[in-house]
């Protein structure tokens, strides 16, 4: 049994892609425990992923709300980069902002639920994919600001989706997509002003995740609603959990502190 405080799920990106849990000074295997029962156990206690502050409740995923209202990677700029303030002088926390958006970022095509366009920070591009759950990959832009790539991500997503349907992508219901095809058709939308940051990359990325059994029913498991989980383990994919009776976003519930366990069975209904 392992225990400690959720977070995000780290990654080795080989075919399927491994699945590292991290709890505390733990890091779980995950893709080994696939096919078994599993015990989580949500032990009453959150704490924010930022400062450690002892809370009721998590934002936007795991901060305090004094963290929420404060940190730079809880602006609205974060999920709408073209409306970046940075400029005038209004950004929370000028280093982070050096560190984090003024520096080379990628806009890319992916297929997950469907063909969508995003952004993302250079050198941060596989782990972003992997957290959307994306099957195939490519970058199309490299811009020198999140702010810029804002701006062209903007424009795209006039004629692309932007967004992943969670849904969709668990249950694997993709349509034939040829990305280079794709791809050839979205740049015909880009702005002259952003043609020199166009990409001549062909190279598709593409991401085989761990699971053994197509999902059957995509109802969620809420640690606040139903503190303990037992249910058999079929697969892993984005920022998913993947069980025999519902799905878990660990993302979701970053800051909880949990136990696991493996091979316990489950209590009679």
């Amino acid at each position: 049994m392992y225990s400690g405080f959720l977070r995000g799920f780290m990654h080795r990106h080989e075919s399927p892609v491994q699945y590292i849990l991290r709890l505390d000074e733990n890091e779980v295997q995950l893709n080994d425990w696939i096919g078994e029962q599993l015990e989580i156990r949500f032990l009453h206690e959150i704490r924010c992923i930022h400062c450690s502050r002892k809370i009721k409740k998590t934002y936007n995923s795991g901060y305090c709300y004094p963290c929420f209202i404060a940190l730079a990677e809880n602006d609205l700029c974060i999920v709408k980069p073209h409306e970046c303030h940075f400029d005038q002088g209004t950004c929370r926390d000028e280093a982070f902002a050096q560190t984090h958006c003024m520096v080379p970022h990628y806009v890319y095509l992916a297929v997950s639920s469907g063909l969508k366009v995003g952004l993302t920070r250079k050198g941060n591009q596989m782990k972003r994919w992997t957290d959307q759950g994306a099957v195939q990959a490519i970058p199309i832009a490299e811009l020198p600001t999140r702010k810029l790539a804002g701006e062209l991500e903007f424009e795209l997503s006039k004629h692309v989706m932007d967004k992943t349907d969670w849904r969709k992508m668990l249950k694997g219901e993709v349509s034939e997509i040829e990305l280079l095809q794709s791809r050839d058709e979205i740049l015909a939308h880009v702005p002259e002003a952003f043609k020199p940051y166009l990409l001549d990359d062909t190279k598709v990325f593409e991401f085989l995740y761990p699971q053994l059994e197509p999902v059957q029913k995509i109802k969620t498991y809420d640690l606040d609603k139903s503190p303990v989980i037992t249910d058999r383990l079929i697969g892993i994919k984005g920022s998913y959990l993947m069980f025999g009776q519902a799905v878990m976003n660990v993302k979701k519930f970053s800051g909880y502190r949990v136990s696991i366990s493996r091979g316990v069975e489950q209590a009679a209904q």
